[in-house]
């Protein structure tokens, strides 16, 4: 597996939330209950009425939303 597909995989599991920027400025936000990470490096993600499939190695970078 790619090192950022893990550590999305990872994070995600971990936090339930976490927002994602691809390479071409596509924000996404992603959730345990809407994301399926499929054959490396493919992530599934079910929007409102659309499906991504982003390319883990497209992903510019990624964060979280924590309370301070």
């Amino acid at each position: 597996m790619t090192e950022i597909y893990q550590r999305l995989e990872s994070e995600l599991e971990e936090k339930g939330e976490i927002m994602v920027k691809t390479a071409g400025g596509e924000e996404l936000e992603l959730h345990t209950h809407n994301v399926e990470f499929e054959e490396d490096p493919y992530i599934k993600i079910e929007a409102d009425d659309e499906v991504h499939w982003v390319d883990a190695n497209h992903i510019a970078h990624y964060w979280i939303h924590e309370e301070i």
